[in-house]
């Protein structure tokens, strides 16, 4: 059997509708969109939160807001063990709605956080307790997306169909960061200082309000339809991970690799630009919009190409560029802006195999009756431990060596665990979900 051959044993799915399609994408690509516009928001803006919600000096009141943020990954694996069993057992889609209103919730209401000078320590108590809310919706939010739309795309094209996922992972990115930098170019610094920062967080709440009508709207997923017909229970958590180790451990592994790259380009970038390359807080912001603006583009080419040749080539060739390449670029990036707009984009085109790829990768790899647990569980444990925190470990790692290169070093060594941990992981691409991949394992 070749890498894409379906299983003889796969039952053909019923075509979705175009237009049922097109739904189920924009309802989940949304609510990805809305997580990744809080983080983009506070990503591009942590000078400002920093500065109004923390004591002590800039270097100082920096790295506790970008602590506050690896905070909210560690209540991801609670999230993940919540609403993973939930979305088996219920279905997806109820879970959705009550994820992305928590998700658009937790955001708006940083922005109304009164500052520092006003309530002393309860500024960063409070933004503390919201993060958390938002990493126990995320938990659940980002593995029921991805099951959704993969158990809602043709097997042959989920690939490319999936790669939207990922395009609203960048488009409510870029969207945060646009507005924090168009409103520092209207605002002004003093301005945004004082309650300019705050405008963004309060678009959360329609983005919320838009995708929970969307989801609320759909039908769930037709292969979790047909799984709930035939009244097959999900196991409990000690079977799940007694059954669907090995499942669990590949997508744990690759996900190291995905997010340490993932959080350092996106959420890290800007602060990475501004204090340890020297250029201004407007250059800093530009630099990653247009690099992601670029990623956007590809997505949908990387996704389809997938479905050609397989997921396993796309990541290969991701993982050992970045190896190769990620050094040589960090320091292509310190020559100032140019450079690092240019090193930006060659690092996005590196990591586009990965991004475009996920919600066709992933979920596939577990059988209907544990997909939502045993994808929300591995990913955001792999997550909380290792996405979140590498801008806090970047940045650490810089203070204590004097090696501006270091996030470099740490983004190659987690290429290298993702690379030992794709060895295992048997090729998806058009295969019935079905299917139990590593029943009928191949790999070439």
């Amino acid at each position: 059997m070749t890498a894409l051959a379906r299983s003889p044993a796969a039952t053909p799915r019923p075509a979705t509708d175009h237009a049922t399609l097109r739904r189920a994408i924009t309802a989940s690509a949304l609510g990805n969109a809305t997580e990744w516009f809080d983080y983009g928001i506070y990503a591009y803006g942590v000078t400002y939160i920093s500065a109004a919600l923390f004591p002590g000096d800039v270097d100082d009141a920096v790295l506790f807001a970008l602590a506050t943020f690896a905070i909210s990954f560690l209540v991801r694996p609670l999230g993940g063990l919540f609403w993973g069993p939930m979305g088996d057992r219920l279905g997806r889609k109820s879970v959705l709605a009550l994820t992305i209103l928590l998700m658009s919730g937790a955001t708006l209401c940083v922005g109304l956080i009164p500052d520092y000078a006003s309530i002393g320590m309860w500024a960063p108590i409070l933004l503390i307790l919201l993060r958390m809310v938002q990493g126990f919706s995320t938990g659940g939010e980002y593995g029921g997306a991805a099951t959704f739309m993969a158990e809602y795309a043709p097997d042959d094209r989920r690939g490319f169909y999936g790669s939207f996922l990922e395009f609203g992972t960048l488009a409510g990115f870029s969207l945060g960061a646009l507005l924090m930098l168009g409103f520092s170019l209207l605002l002004g610094d003093a301005a945004m200082h004082q309650w300019g920062w705050r405008i963004p967080f309060l678009v959360a709440a329609p983005m919320g309000l838009i995708g929970m009508y969307l989801r609320a709207r759909m039908e769930d997923t037709p292969v979790f339809l047909d799984q709930h017909k035939t009244g097959t229970a999900s196991p409990s958590l000690a079977l799940l991970v007694q059954r669907h180790w090995r499942p669990l451990l590949v997508v744990g592994g690759l996900v190291v690799a995905l997010n340490v790259v993932n959080y350092t380009l996106l959420s890290y970038m800007p602060t990475y630009l501004q204090r340890r390359i020297g250029l201004s807080a407007d250059e800093a912001l530009i630099v990653p919009i247009i690099g992601m603006l670029f990623m956007m583009a590809l997505l949908p080419f990387a996704g389809a190409l997938s479905d050609r040749i397989g997921r396993r080539p796309m990541w290969r060739w991701s993982l050992i560029g970045l190896i190769v390449a990620v050094v040589p670029l960090y320091m292509l990036m310190a020559t100032g802006l140019p450079g690092a707009i240019a090193a930006f984009i060659l690092l996005g085109l590196l990591y586009v195999p990965q991004l475009a790829t996920i919600s066709a990768t992933f979920p596939a790899l577990f059988p209907t009756s544990v997909r939502f647990a045993g994808f929300a569980i591995a990913y955001n444990v792999s997550t909380s431990i290792f996405g979140g925190t590498a801008p806090a470990i970047g940045s650490g790692l810089i203070t204590i060596t004097g090696n501006e290169l270091m996030p470099a070093f740490y983004m190659m060594l987690a290429c290298m665990i993702g690379l030992a941990a794709l060895r295992f992981m048997p090729e998806t691409a058009g295969r019935s979900l079905r299917d139990d991949p590593f029943a009928t394992e191949t790999r070439p």
